[in-house]
């Protein structure tokens, strides 16, 4: 395996990491701190680190471009990335969906953010293609991650485009197309029950060297450098809109390093004098488990929650992070939950229009329609960041039951022509 030798690119304004539990201590870019702040956190809880950056060195005339893929494009507001290592990640499309947005209560005029056009089909290869950058500033000797899907195939396909070795811990009812994928991708894959997962993980990275780019605490702190990967996401909203912000952002969560980038990437626009507000920001759950709602509604800085598994695996998480709470608390705002029965109704109805995507993907447009029924107005433009494709995780579909034979091409004609 030939490793990626082209070193970083130039011009990031990066320059330390910030505990987020008193962002008052400050760290250096490197080490990359990976078990939560070592000065606020406790066996209790643990909180996580930010980038820190110097936004007097950020020329404003960066956003004076049209949004194109590639991350490297906003190298100043990200940590020092590698060169060479971008797979022409971000870019994604805004889709107009304001007939449907009309059809589940949306007031104002309903957007889709569709990361599934990303290289790895989902959101996840923003945050990948920062932590990868920050193992090879590192020269680890490789990557680790447990994950559920997404996460574990951009890592896979990021750590391949840099030469690095890649292990994912999966559950062991990971569906068939993850699978497939993070081997193609030439990752070592561990099956594990899901209790044991973080601990293997922490084995891989304390005796192997390899960095990690999932969690290792039990309150969710993760990898830094990652959720500076989603505020890219803020600034394509920017300009996708004529350099204007949305009134609101829906953001399926999990541990909620994308909420809490795409809330930081408005801040960010606003504290560079380009906007004087920040959208609304949304965090969108299952019911099932919820622990961000939880947490937010009983005042907790985090939460560990029981329930059975949600069928949007992506964000069925049972402890919380406080990211997710720093993110809501800043934009002023809720954390919603959905029905099983929801995912399952968005994921059908929006394929009907012709975006397919996985029942995680799904967690913003869920939110909005029950959000609308329980008298939350969403007015304005409204923006539902759809994650990831609904081909990884189709076998959770029923079978299909509108399959045609030649025995029954004349119905099938007759059909078309009463339609």
């Amino acid at each position: 395996m030939t490793r990626l030798n082209s070193g970083m690119l130039p011009g990031s304004a990066a320059i330390g990491q910030r505990s987020l539990g008193d962002p008052s201590r400050s760290f250096p870019l490197l080490p990359v701190i990976v078990d939560g702040c070592p000065a606020t956190s406790t066996d209790a809880m643990q909180y996580p680190l930010e980038i820190a950056y110097d936004y007097d060195k950020v020329d404003r005339s960066l956003f004076d471009q049209a949004p194109l893929p590639g991350l490297s494009r906003w190298a100043p507001l990200l940590p020092p990335l590698a060169d060479g290592l971008s797979m022409g990640e971000g870019g994604t499309p805004l889709v107009d969906a304001e007939e449907f947005g009309r059809e589940i209560g949306v007031k104002g005029r309903l957007w889709l953010k569709d990361e599934s056009r990303n290289p790895t089909w989902s959101h996840k290869d923003r945050l990948n293609y920062c932590v990868v950058s920050a193992a090879i500033a590192s020269e680890a000797r490789g990557i680790a991650v447990a994950s559920s899907g997404n996460h574990g195939a951009a890592a896979a396909a990021y750590a391949a485009r840099a030469g690095l070795p890649c292990a994912v811990i999966v559950a062991q009812n990971m569906p068939d197309a993850y699978l497939r994928l993070i081997t193609s991708l030439g990752a070592h894959v561990i099956a594990s029950p899901t209790e044991s997962r973080w601990t293997v993980l922490r084995r891989i990275v304390d005796e192997a060297g390899f960095m990690p780019a999932s969690n290792l605490t039990r309150f969710h702190t993760g990898n830094p450098y990652g959720p500076e990967g989603y505020k890219t996401i803020a600034y394509e909203l920017f300009l996708q809109l004529g350099r204007s912000v949305p009134s609101t952002v829906l953001a399926p969560t999990g541990y909620a390093e994308m909420l809490f980038g795409v809330w930081k990437g408005f801040q960010e626009l606003k504290n560079l004098g380009l906007t004087d507000r920040v959208p609304r920001i949304l965090s969108a759950e299952p019911a099932t488990r919820g622990p961000l709602a939880r947490a937010v509604s009983s005042n907790e800085p985090a939460t560990e929650v029981d329930g059975p598994a949600s069928i949007a695996m992506g964000i069925s998480c049972s402890v919380s992070s406080w990211r997710g709470v720093v993110a809501l608390e800043n934009s002023r705002d809720r954390a919603l939950t959905s029905s099983e029965d929801t995912f399952q109704d968005m994921r059908r109805r929006l394929a009907a229009r012709g975006l397919y995507q996985e029942f995680s993907g799904v967690a913003g447009l869920a939110a909005a329609k029950e959000a609308s029924e329980r008298g939350v107005e969403l007015d304005g433009d409204v923006v539902a960041i759809l994650t990831s494709t609904g081909l990884k995780d189709a076998e959770l579909l029923a079978p299909p039951d509108n399959l045609y034979n030649l025995d029954s091409l004349d119905t099938l004609i007759a059909e078309l022509q009463r339609i």
